[in-house]
């Protein structure tokens, strides 16, 4: 059911918000964090100015929706905060104040429908990004928020003014609060080019660096036959599987260099650290999870009389196309003599992956500005005043609504901390800004 009322949590523009209505705010960075602030720095009668790079806000935001927009997902709690791995514990702190079922809240007061598809992931009711992120620009407009595009932060000067590139020529600005959300290295044709990086570090602000999540990995060397033949071919219905962590159900695809899609991004993060830590990951697809193993062996142990051995896999276990390639290309040639040893391939059979592709091809970024760098509102020890939220922080998600729902909820915490320092600031006139 559709609502109109704003979230509970997110202030209200009412006269009493009124307090902040001198007080200005610089935002850097137009996706759904940046965005996020800005509408809770407003919603309080701030003067927010939005700043981004690109001619338009949104831009990796609506292309991440292409094919379906993914807003949320629908597990629970415990899973759903497990997806963030080694920062759990940070990610949940910015997650009690907007989870999922409040992010789906804060969707249905734009109106837009919502609603949670087979694999648990919630999706807009007509599936696109577009008409969502028209209707928050709309409330943002109204609640004054004033949105500069084609202004690319450059850093600091000397005296801490920030430095703009204008269609006009370079500015500067201050502000009495600044939120930077300016995402972090994939994607840099969107505006996502990590540039920022050596600009914190100058001023002592850890950051850990930055590498490709969420995306494809390399085999050495796939045959001119399968690349030739199969790239670009969906495996569906496969399982994926890592020493240590849980096997994944789903589909992914060979690629004329190795592997990629949501199975495989599901797991980017455990591959990536084997690959740092050994040179090299393993993991292994079974292309029958629906069969167990004894059925497969008992299945292939059939007489298979005249036919080829590809027509027997046909016949027996369906298994033909892009699946009978990966199979030739990766099984031992004497499997395909012993139908104990052809069912235990198909069950488990294993990829060497030496390499990530390169981060501008990912969908996300790992690394970013350490959270030890941040007190509990999001601001920058060491640079009082000044907020960070969105992929710029070190923290990572697979696809499947995880890190857009991160996004959104650190973006919140940051627009709650500038409102909470521009209210101490006012109660000790004395304290720095940035």
């Amino acid at each position: 059911m559709t609502t109109t009322a704003p979230p509970a949590d997110l202030p209200s523009a009412t006269p009493a918000a009124n307090i902040y209505a001198p007080a200005r705010a610089i935002l850097i960075g137009g996706g759904p964090a940046g965005l996020m602030a800005a509408e809770v720095l407003a919603r309080a009668g701030v003067a927010v100015d939005l700043y981004d790079g690109m001619p338009s806000v949104g831009r990796k935001f609506l292309l991440a929706g292409v094919g379906g927009m993914n807003i949320t997902h629908s597990e629970p709690r415990e899973p759903f905060l497990s997806r963030y791995r080694e920062r759990r514990q940070e990610m949940a702190a910015l997650l009690d104040g907007f989870d999922a079922d409040g992010l789906r809240e804060w969707v249905h007061a734009l109106g837009i429908e919502t609603f949670v598809g087979s694999s648990g992931r919630v999706f807009p009711r007509d599936m696109k990004a577009a008409p969502l992120l028209r209707a928050w620009l709309k409330r943002l407009r109204e609640l004054g928020v004033r949105l500069h595009t084609r202004h690319r932060w450059l850093g600091w000067d000397e005296s801490g003014a920030l430095r703009m590139a204008t269609p006009e020529g370079e500015r500067r600005l201050r502000a009495d609060v600044l939120v930077l959300a300016l995402g972090g290295g994939s994607w840099a044709r969107l505006g996502s080019d990590g540039a920022w990086v050596p600009w914190l570090a100058a001023r002592g602000v850890p950051v850990a660096p930055l590498k490709p999540a969420n995306c494809g990995f390399e085999v050495p060397g796939w045959s001119p036959f399968l690349r030739d033949r199969f790239a670009g071919a969906p495996l569906k219905s496969v399982a994926l599987s890592l020493p240590g962590e849980p096997p994944r159900l789903g589909e992914c695809v060979l690629t004329q260099w190795g592997l990629e899609g949501s199975l495989v991004y599901a797991l980017s993060a455990a591959i990536r650290t084997r690959i740092e830590a050994e040179g090299f990951a393993e993991p292994t697809l079974d292309l029958l999870p629906q069969r167990t193993l004894e059925q497969v062996r008992t299945a292939l142990a059939k007489p298979r009389g005249s036919h080829s051995m590809a027509k027997h896999l046909h016949r027996q276990v369906g298994i033909e196309g892009v699946k009978a390639a990966l199979l030739r290309e990766l099984a031992p040639a004497t499997a395909f003599a012993d139908p104990s040893r052809l069912a235990q391939a198909l069950k488990a059979l294993p990829v060497h992956l030496v390499a990530t592709r390169p981060l501008d091809e990912a969908i996300s970024s790992a690394g970013g500005v350490r959270f030890e760098a941040l007190d509990q509102a999001s601001m920058l020890r060491d640079l009082p005043g000044v907020f960070c939220a969105g992929e710029m922080l070190d923290w990572e998600a697979p696809t499947g609504g995880y890190l857009l729902t991160g996004c959104f909820a650190s973006g919140r915490r940051a627009g709650l901390g500038a409102l909470d320092w521009l209210r101490r600031t006012r109660e000790a006139p004395e304290s720095s800004r940035p």
